[in-house]
Parts: structure tokens; sequence; C-alpha cells
């Protein structure tokens, strides 16, 4: 039993397909196939339950699939623990982002992030919160960008930065020429949301409730850029993000009164890893980093 056989069985369990699991491994189909009869044999147990019509894991190659899965993390983990060394600045780096962050972040921060640290590569993974986190605890990623509070006594939190949020309506909202708004003037709007494990959702709902608002249940939008095009179609109103802003016709995004305020909408972003990550001292120069580019948009 080596590394190698347990990639290729990883890679049929989750192609079910020994050619495109082959290519995916960069060997021909017959060694691919050779390599896990071997592997069978060691074992001396059916992994993979092979018919003319589909490629099936067995009972108990489900159960050595996911410990499989486990090994190679660790591998992973061993080979990127001896890469940090040589350049605690350098190697890989996976990242998971939420969604209403990931499109207006990004853009600004991969330039700085590649200037001050070259030999870094980042791998991008957009996900809900709850999938993150659950990634990040997995050992699947390592670090996460997201909405806080985040509680995990064995995660580091670092704060980047507070968005304010706007109150985005078309041009022909009775509202739409006011240079500012309180939000009790919300109370009478229909507030058009993202669908639920979208964090936003909560945080407007909480500002919804704060102000006697109503959500528009007949509309729910997977984006923020959907939310962007109903509300310029008059559907209703919403609540956008600062980094989300843009210069767009058709809309007007009005800003609420005292907007540094704690009582004024925002929401805060932050960076966590799991604690015992031994990419610490990287994380702590990219959240400092991180700081410097977004603060100079959001404050």
């Amino acid at each position: 039993m080596n590394i190698r056989d347990l990639r290729y069985l990883v890679a049929v369990a989750d192609l079910k397909h020994f050619g495109h699991a082959a290519q995916a491994c960069h060997v021909s189909q017959p060694t691919l196939s050779t390599q896990l009869k071997k592997l069978e044999e060691t074992l001396d147990v059916v992994l993979i339950e092979r018919t003319n019509k589909q490629v099936a894991l067995s009972g108990v190659g489900e159960k050595i699939v996911a410990q499989a899965r486990r090994v190679l993390r660790e591998v992973d983990e061993l080979s990127r623990i001896a890469e940090q060394h040589r350049d605690p600045f350098g190697g890989d780096l996976r990242l998971g982002v939420i969604p209403t962050v990931a499109p207006y972040l990004l853009p600004r921060i991969l330039g700085p992030i590649r200037k001050q640290f070259p030999k870094l590569r980042i791998q991008l993974n957009e996900g809900q919160t709850a999938d993150i986190t659950v990634r990040l605890r997995a050992g699947e990623l390592d670090a996460i960008v997201l909405a806080l509070p985040y509680d995990d006594d064995q995660a580091e939190v670092r704060p980047l930065y507070r968005e304010p949020f706007y109150f985005t309506t078309s041009t022909q909202h009775p509202l739409a020429q006011r240079k500012h708004i309180a939000v009790d003037d919300l109370a009478t709007e229909q507030m058009l949301l993202l669908e639920d494990g979208h964090c936003l959702r909560d945080q407007a709902l909480s500002v919804c409730e704060t102000a006697g608002a109503v959500e528009n249940t007949n509309f729910r939008a997977t984006s923020l850029e959907t939310l962007r095009q109903m509300v310029r179609a008059n559907v209703g109103t919403t609540l956008m993000p600062a980094l989300a802003v843009n210069k767009a016709g058709g809309l007007r995004y009005i800003p609420f009164l005292q907007p540094r305020s704690d009582k004024a909408p925002h929401r805060d972003i932050g960076l966590c890893w799991r604690r015992a990550s031994s990419r610490t001292e990287l994380l702590e120069a990219l959240a400092e980093l991180l700081r410097d580019v977004i603060g100079e948009v959001v404050q």
C-alpha cells in the first residue's frame, strides 16, 4: 500500500469512472486499475463494485475511502509544514470567503497580497458561513473571511473592517432623493433580502425588525447582484454593504445617519483560523495587510 494508490482510490470514489479518475491522476487507465486491484489484494477486501454500467464503492470501500481522505489530508499537511518552514510566507493557503464578500473584496486585495507575499499561492473557496466554518474546523481550509461574530473557542478571530450598509432604492422611489436616511424611515418599506443561509440575510432582518420594515416574501435572491437588479426594477428596496456599492445607473445608495456609529446598520468582517494552525505568522501578517487595504475604502 502506498499514498499514490490511496489517491487513485479517492479519485475513483469522487468521479465514479475509471477513465476520468485515471485522467485526473495523470496515469493510464490500465495502470490505475491494476494498482487498485493490488490495493484490494493487500487489504483482502473488495473496495469497488464493478459493473458494465457504473462504478460504486462497497460498504467497506466507503469506510476505507473516508479514512484514505484523512490520511491524504495529513500527508498534504506534512508537505505544507515542510514548505512553510522553508518560507513562512510562501506555499499554499486555502482561503474560504462568504459569497456576499468574495466578489467585492477579492479584486481589491489579491494584487496587494501578491505584492507583499510573492511566493504565496492562494486557493480560493467561496461558500456560505455554515459551509466554510465546517471546512475550517475539519482542516480543509486554512482561514476564512466571514461576518462576525464567530464563536469558536478553537479559533483565532481578527476583525478586519466595519462595513456600513446603504439603503438601496431605484431612482423612482419616493426616498431616492434623500442625502441620508434614518433607520426609522424604513418602517413602511418592502425589503428584498437574500435567501436562507446567507448571514447578510440575518443581519438585514435584524435591521428590518428594529425599523418595523417588512420583508417582501414573494422573492428571495441568491446573490447581491440579483438583489441589485430587482431593486433597479423598483420591485422593492434593500440594504447593500459598502464594498458592493457601484455607479451603475438606475439606483440610489443612501447612507444612514451617523454611519460610523454602532447604531447605524453595518456588519463587521473578520479573518479566522484554527488556533493550532502552523500558519499563524502568515495569517497575522495577512490580517494586518487586509485591514490596511480595505480600511482605506470603508473608513
